[in-house]
């Protein structure tokens, strides 16, 4: 079942052709190309999971230019909106967007290994059931010593810890109650049971954290 979102939720813009522009993702791409630059592999497969309007991917790719990208969305218009922002940037590291629904069983069997798997900004608008079956799958898609980069808004300890995330979490949990912020104590946890060590936690801009978390090699 689609979640119910309020307009807040998501921000996207109509910026000429089949491209959108979403605000905060022009906002936020620096510090999470500093993030990956310190810990992504120099080189192999990435896949971006819910790559929304695309300008991430495309600041993704040219700044870790040793990694072929696969962006994905389960939308028709932001995959559209993907592919014209790698159209336009002409960069040979990035693949035609995938219509890939991550919180669905059984989409890690279908794919190749990656070695980098990158979320930006869903969990908080996704289910509890939804976000554990992303981190299975995401776990099995991933090759002996790739990495798992999950970036966006959580609780601290059961806590939210700033009047913008109290206020954008009521706003999620009145449009949908099985949606919202996800505790970063459930999270690692989430992150073990799915085979996945060692778990990092990084502060981030605007009281948003990343997890960082490798998979064993065999």
């Amino acid at each position: 079942m689609t979640p119910r979102l309020p307009p807040t939720a998501s921000v996207a813009e109509p910026a000429g052709g089949d491209r959108l522009f979403a605000p905060a993702a022009a906002r936020n791409l620096e510090p999470l190309c500093n993030l990956l630059a310190d810990h992504a592999p120099a080189s192999g497969r990435a896949l971006e999971i819910a790559s929304g309007t695309g300008q991430h991917v495309v600041g993704f790719a040219k700044r870790l230019s040793g990694l072929t990208w696969h962006p994905s969305d389960i939308d028709t218009t932001r995959r559209a909106s993907i592919n014209a922002y790698a159209a336009e940037a002409a960069l040979p590291n990035i693949a035609p967007a995938l219509p890939l629904d991550a919180t669905l069983p059984g989409w890690a069997a279908e794919h190749d290994p990656f070695d980098l798997i990158m979320l930006v900004n869903l969990l908080h608008l996704i289910c509890t059931p939804a976000t554990r079956c992303l981190i299975t799958e995401a776990a099995a898609a991933l090759a002996p010593e790739g990495k798992l980069i999950l970036y966006g808004p959580f609780k601290r300890a059961g806590e939210l810890t700033s009047p913008g995330d109290i206020r954008f979490d009521s706003e999620l949990r009145s449009a949908d109650p099985t949606i919202g912020y996800k505790d970063d104590i459930d999270m690692a946890r989430w992150l073990s049971d799915a085979g996945l060590s060692p778990i990092d936690q990084i502060d981030m801009p605007a009281n948003n954290l990343a997890f960082i978390a490798g998979k064993p090699s065999l």
